[in-house]
């Protein structure tokens, strides 16, 4: 599943906020849509998953557009914001077998693998949890349990690691190594640079809703060889932002 965006403008009012974005994510990748806060990265995902229309360009899963095909666009997409949506009135189980019910899952498959990641992410004996007895980082697991039992062959995460623990943030990391092997494509919007430089193989850095530069890491520090030695210090160097601002 490739996902293509192709000279993207948009944004919420007349005044677009993405600049004519263009970048790409290929089967079993992981690319990391890095930027300080402000820079475009969520509004990028919003294009993306339809709840904003681009005013030019183009957004298509393997060449078809939301416009084109909306069910088989979306059903191809598994998404985990950055602030976790539970309704309140649906148990942790409620809403894993609403999400089986929305993607047409094979229930008993489905089923085998919520139960896997629930005891991952420490989950198992809370099926009959409401939303209201959850913490931040566990509505946030909930969110990622939820996503990952899905078939989605394009997955997209917003800012993932602000609210998990340190060993929640290694089995997320280790689950999307497993769906990437599996060849599905991963989009993960974060500015924890530091965590992103290890874990993506490529990255698209925004700035002011314009990519600065996009690759593996390799690729941009030669291109940049004076920029520093670490994606952060490339993306302040590139960005003209000084640690004191």
């Amino acid at each position: 599943m490739t996902l293509a965006v192709q000279h993207l403008v948009g944004g919420y009012s007349q005044i677009p906020v993405l600049k004519d974005i263009s970048f790409q994510v290929e089967p079993g990748e992981l690319v990391g849509l890095i930027g300080l806060n402000g820079a475009g990265k969520s509004t990028t995902i919003n294009h993306i998953i339809g709840l904003l229309t681009p005013m030019k360009g183009s957004i298509a899963l393997n060449g078809v557009t939301l416009a084109q095909d909306p069910q088989s666009y979306k059903s191809q997409i598994a998404y985990i914001p950055e602030t976790p949506i539970l309704y309140e009135e649906l148990t942790l189980k409620e809403h894993l077998e609403m999400t089986m019910l929305a993607y047409g899952l094979d229930q008993e498959q489905a089923w085998q693998r919520a139960h896997d990641l629930l005891k991952t992410f420490r989950l198992a004996n809370k099926l009959d949890w409401f939303p209201a007895n959850f913490s931040k980082g566990m509505k946030q697991k909930v969110m990622i349990v939820c996503a990952f039992i899905t078939n989605a062959k394009l997955f997209i995460i917003d800012e993932p690691f602000l609210g998990l623990d340190p060993l929640a943030v290694h089995d997320l990391l280790a689950l999307i190594a497993t769906v990437k092997a599996q060849g599905a494509a991963v989009l993960m919007s974060t500015h924890v640079l530091d965590t992103a430089e290890k874990a993506c193989d490529k990255f698209v850095l925004l700035h002011a809703g314009e990519v600065q530069t996009q690759g593996t890491f390799a690729e941009i520090k030669a291109n940049y060889p004076d920029a520093g030695e670490s994606l952060n210090d490339i993306y302040l160097s590139l960005t003209g932002v000084t640690r004191d601002e």
